[in-house]
């Protein structure tokens, strides 16, 4: 009894295997000890809370923030304690931020359930008591057997019983968890391939034995026991047997299988990566002047508590006449008396620590962000796709972006393929009007046919032709000669293909006569020249990164036993006994040179003893339940041997639009642009020097082909020495991944020296995790730059999610990028308007809110504390308990949020016509120490002007008021208050540069607000308030002239050294900003102008307000 509690309370987990053991349909044997395996059920859960936990789990969350903590313990002091304020006034500010931001993150969360709820409530169909049941994705069991139909995804992972086809094969496309857009073929075990009815399926008595789940997408390693009449049939099962969720099923019109792994246990649900939160540089600055105030703070309840106490050492002063103290109060010990006067003064001055600066950061994040997914500069036509914003959090670090990585394909290229030229017996063709030309032959001859390949062109051909794993749509398939016209040549056919590459060869090969015209069970059709030839498929040596090439053995019509491979000329070559090598290697080097992506054709031919020993490895190695991967590997390296290399073809990816102007954008903004890609040295020196990456007068340096610690360490002290030598002119850096992982190892100082003096940076053969090491790197060395990493496939997501910004490219290699990043767009291009303009925007506006929100506590409560100088530190407060609650919450909260949504401080068509501006708001420059302490000492300055300018004005007067009396010190503090209120609201007016109706609203609405609500607040008697010291104190205070006077004068004295300050350093010291303002000021040529241009400029901001708006909008930035 006592076990089950430890295991329910989680300590002690209960013993689990190694493997699992599922019983098809669920069939559990009748007899013996057989205890059922617990298996998690198939919900999908992505959200944060549940009903029951959102309260108690938010909190803590919030609590967890030093303001909110904070804000938490003055509120509890003022409860436990006689303070000089009510607790309302700590309480109440308190309560409406921890509500706003539990609004917000509970609306998300529910927007998760919401997406979970869909997922898991999706109709699905298993196979029970003899018939298809429809039920819910989330009641799938282990042991059912599913049913699929076509271009349905997968609910849980399956391992494949049976297809519509007799072989039991059937294609699945999983993009949407890996990013290869390629059909992958996966093949049921013989004896369930045959069960391809409902009720046969109901009889099949089965066991699978396999691992437990892990997150390899790749791996997968068990066994089937089929029970036929009397005997016991034992297959393997690996990753070709297992369809895993997520994955989409094409090309076959319905599957079963039985689920091995669901719910969170899937693949998919493994290999989610929950995303590590990412904090802005402007977070962190907050941070740290949230400490420089709490510092403040304590200083100056510390210097009031002391001076307390210094001024009551004075008899007359420790207890007046007035005032004197209980028996209590005499007896009470010292130093709890000294405490207790701290924490109160600590509650007068806590206001200083603005508690609303986070709730505002967070609405104006959250708002924000929608203003790039309406930006129609952003919105890509073509394949109707706009930027998305993943996450909020990281708008101002866009104008904060020190760094670029870029994946090439399909990032800076299109990721479309087009077969150029190929090499062929050491000979080089290219595609002239559907015929292969050799190099330097003019076609000119009209009647050239169709029928004029050569002996070993038609051998390449078929070589590209059947090597491969292109798939044809089923619908052309199910006719042989649909797609032949009378005269012999193809009408197209739609290929789907493992590779861009792949489907261009195919493609190209079809065009010039060799057409590859589908797959019926094990056999492979080619029509050679409109000639029909069957050759029967005996194996296929899938492609793998280790070994970068992929084969085929296959009979030919004659009965031939042949090999043919294709894969990166690094993998064939050294591979190859005869062929043109020398040429072909040559034409490689030349192919990559104009940036075409290379790969080498070649084949083999068998003897059938040589065939006989290699079916034999190849049973042997796949039906391994142990080290099945490694064995695999050495066979397929004993059969890739002594080859006849046939030749190797050049494909182009064309580059993206405007791909070249943003680099050079990029380059000009102060930003380094690094190009990390998998693809080969030549092709990717070639790409970036097409793209602009690289110039033609840049001094290329190469880090490449080292084997060894010590050539790679010498190589790089010789680049540092160079760099040093020749420091005039820009240099580029190549390095290959080999290379890397050699200089990171022992040498990371000297290369990221090497690195940090290039202006471009060029790393090709890169694994996945090696772009992930490259942008740590950079982002944990000393300066700590500020990364921003771009990519579109799935070997860019650990890149992407390692970069403090990470942006995915909606391209053709799946979503798994664009769902990890942070920001997704459609094109490279678009990068330079988000960051140029939205970046700058983003970083402007928040500085200043972070600034002016420190600002206006300063100038809230240093009054306060001067006002203690004059009460013999008896901690009276100056301003009434509405006025302390209200003051953040209404009265000054809106003309900073609007400023915060709306404000453009430089037309945006300036911006992106002159990235060098974006040079003035980068390292942070507008929240560094000089900025923050000059809002500091601005606040302190006008806290004195406010405080001493009434005292000297109005404190000593006497004729104040109509009958005679005196100001009393409600008075006295509303006074001080109201200045206040104006001056904070009109300093934010002089901030604002952009004006629209709702800043005029808000700026002059806000001080409007505050005088009807000081004269309702202070015009009646409010019942439900116990004490009215208020009472016709505004009313009062406003009648008097002076007072008006004192008003006008206070304020216009603190602006007037503002305004000063700004026109001097504008014409003495212009910032590149200050001189676009100006430049566009003289733009202007009229004030009719003006205001037409800034209705029109206003467009974007008025969508914020209006999104049904959007698609008229004619504003483009």
């Amino acid at each position: 009894m006592l076990r089950w509690v430890r295991q329910q309370l989680g300590f002690d987990p209960p013993h689990q295997s190694d493997t699992r053991t599922i019983y098809i349909a669920n069939r559990f044997p009748q007899h013996g000890h057989y205890v059922p395996q617990k298996f998690a059920d198939n919900r999908i859960v992505s959200s944060k809370y549940t009903v029951w936990n959102f309260v108690p789990k938010n909190l803590f969350e919030q609590f967890r923030r030093v303001a909110n903590f904070y804000f938490l313990i003055i509120f509890l002091v003022q409860l436990m304690i006689d303070t000089p304020t009510s607790p309302i006034t700590s309480g109440l500010p308190l309560f409406f931020v921890i509500t706003v931001t539990a609004i917000k993150q509970g609306y998300e969360d529910w927007l998760r359930h919401k997406a979970d709820n869909e997922v898991n409530g999706a109709p699905v169909y298993v196979v029970r008591s003899g018939g298809l049941v429809k039920t819910r994705s989330k009641n799938i069991r282990v042991g059912d057997i599913v049913r699929v139909a076509k271009d349905e995804t997968f609910p849980v992972d399956l391992v494949l019983l049976s297809s519509d086809r007799v072989d039991g094969s059937c294609h699945v496309t999983t993009a949407s968890l890996d990013g290869e857009t390629n059909l992958k073929t996966h093949v049921a075990v013989p004896e369930t391939a045959v069960l391809q009815s409902v009720a046969n399926l109901d009889k099949l008595v089965a066991v699978i034995e396999c691992q437990q789940p892990e997150a390899d997408l790749y791996r997968f390693v068990g066994r089937i026991t089929v029970s036929q009449q009397t005997e016991e049939i034992v297959r393997p099962l690996g990753p070709e047997s297992l369809l895993l969720r997520g994955a989409r099923l094409k090309n076959t019109k319905e599957i079963f299988g039985v689920a091995v792994y669901t719910g969170m246990e899937t693949k998919m649900a493994l290999n989610y990566k929950s995303k590590s939160q990412k904090r802005s540089a402007v977070e962190k600055s907050m941070n740290s002047f949230l400490i420089i105030y709490l510092i403040i703070l304590l200083f100056e309840a510390i210097l009031s508590t002391i001076l307390k106490y210094a001024w009551q050492a004075e008899e007359k002063w420790d207890e007046p006449w007035y005032n004197e103290k209980t028996e209590h109060e005499r007896n009470s010990s010292k130093i709890l008396r000294f405490i207790s006067d701290f924490l109160a003064f600590l509650v007068l001055y806590n206001f200083i620590i603005p508690i609303s600066l986070y709730v505002t950061v967070e609405m104006q994040k959250f708002l924000g962000s929608f203003f790039i997914g309406w930006d129609l500069d952003l919105y890509h036509e073509e394949t109707n796709q706009r930027a998305q914003v993943n996450t909020s959090d990281l708008n101002e670090e866009l104008g904060q972006v020190e760094y670029v990585f870029t994946d090439k394909t399909g990032t800076l290229t299109e990721n479309e393929m087009q077969f150029r030229e190929c090499s062929i017996n050491g000979i080089k063709y290219q595609e002239v009007n559907g015929k292969l030309t050799p190099e330097g032959f003019s076609e000119d001859s009209p009647d050239g046919n169709i029928h004029s390949l050569m002996k070993e062109e038609e051998l390449f051909l078929k070589a590209v032709c059947l090597c491969h794993t292109v798939q044809i749509n089923a619908d052309q398939t199910d006719s042989a000669d649909a797609p032949w016209h009378a005269n012999g040549i193809a009408s197209p056919l739609e290929y789907y293909a493992s590779s861009p590459d792949e489907k261009a060869l195919v493609e190209a090969a079809s065009r010039v006569g060799v057409v590859f015209t589908g797959t019926t069970g094990d056999s492979m059709e080619v029509k050679s020249l409109g000639k029909p030839e069957r050759y029967k498929l005996l194996h296929v040596l899938e492609f793998d990164p280790n070994r970068r090439r992929m084969s085929v053995i296959v009979e030919s019509p004659s009965g031939e036993k042949l090999l043919f491979t294709k894969g990166a000329e690094s993998s064939i070559l050294p591979r190859s006994k005869s062929g043109e090598i020398d040429k072909t290697r040559v034409h490689v080097d030349e192919f990559a040179l104009k940036g075409l992506r290379t790969l080498c054709v070649a084949y083999r031919r068998f003897t059938p003893e040589e065939y006989q020993e290699i079916g034999k490895r190849l049973h042997e190695a796949r039906t391994a339940l142990q080290q099945r991967e490694e064995r695999l590997a050495d066979v397929f390296n004993f059969i890739e041997r002594d080859l006849e290399l046939l030749g190797a073809t050049g494909v182009e990816d064309k580059l993206q639009d405007k791909v070249q102007e943003t680099i050079e954008a990029l380059r000009l903004a102060g930003i380094k642009v690094w190009v990390l890609t998998g693809d080969k040295h030549e092709t990717a020196v070639s790409v970036s020097l097409s793209c602009g990456h690289f110039h033609r007068t840049m001094n290329i340096l190469e880090l490449v082909q080292h084997k060894s610690d010590s050539t790679c360490a010498e190589q790089l002290r010789q680049l540092a020495k160079r760099i040093k030598e020749d420091h005039v002119i820009q240099h580029g850096l190549v390095v290959d991944g080999t290379s890397l992982s050699l200089a990171l190892r022992e040498h990371e100082k000297l290369f990221m020296e090497v690195c940090k003096n290039c202006s471009a940076v060029l790393c090709c053969r890169m694994a996945p995790l090696q772009k992930a090491k490259v942008v740590r790197l950079l982002k944990t060395s000393p300066e700590k730059p500020i990364t921003l990493a771009i990519g579109d496939g799935a070997n860019d997501v650990s890149m992407i999610q390692e970069a403090h910004v990470g942006i995915g490219i909606m391209g053709k290699e799946g979503r798994q990028a664009v769902r990890n990043s942070d920001y997704a767009i459609a094109r490279f291009k678009f990068l330079s308007k988000l960051l140029f303009v939205h970046g700058h925007f983003y970083y402007i506006r928040i500085a200043t809110l972070v600034q002016y929100f420190f600002y206006k506590n300063v100038c809230f409560i240093t009054p306060q504390f001067l006002y203690q100088f004059f009460c013999l530190f008896s901690q009276q407060t100056l301003y009434d308990s509405v006025y302390l609650t209200l003051y953040n919450i209404c009265f000054t909260s809106l003309p900073v949020l609007i400023y915060s949504l709306f404000e453009q401080h430089v037309h945006p068509h300036v911006l992106q016509s002159k990235p060098v501006l974006y040079r003035d708001i980068s390292k942070n420059a507008h929240l560094g120490f000089k900025p923050f302490l000059y809002w500091t000492i601005l606040g302190f300055f006008h806290a004195f002007v406010f405080f001493y300018g009434s005292y000297l004005l109005m404190g000593e007067d006497t004729s104040l008021l109509g009958n005679g009396q005196m100001f009393g010190n409600w008075t006295f503090g509303t006074l001080v208050f109201t200045v206040m209120v104006i001056t904070v609201t009109m300093k934010m007016a002089l901030e604002t540069h952009f004006w629209t109706w709702i800043n005029h609203f808000v700026t002059w609405g806000s001080i409007v607000f505050y005088f009807i609500f000081s004269l309702f607040y202070g015009g009646i008697i409010w019942p439900f308030l116990h004490t009215q010291d208020m009472y016709f104190v505004f009313v009062q205070l406003l009648s008097s002239g002076s007072a008006w006077f004192a008003i006008i004068l206070i304020v216009v004295a603190c602006l007037f050294i503002d305004v000063v300050k700004k026109v001097l350093y504008r014409h003495l010291q212009p910032t590149s900003t200050e001189k676009a303002q100006m430049e566009e000021d003289k733009g202007s040529v009229s004030s009719a102008c003006d205001f037409a241009e800034s209705r029109h400029r206003g467009e974007d901001n008025r969508q914020l307000l209006d999104p049904s708006s959007l698609p008229d909008s004619t504003y483009v930035h």
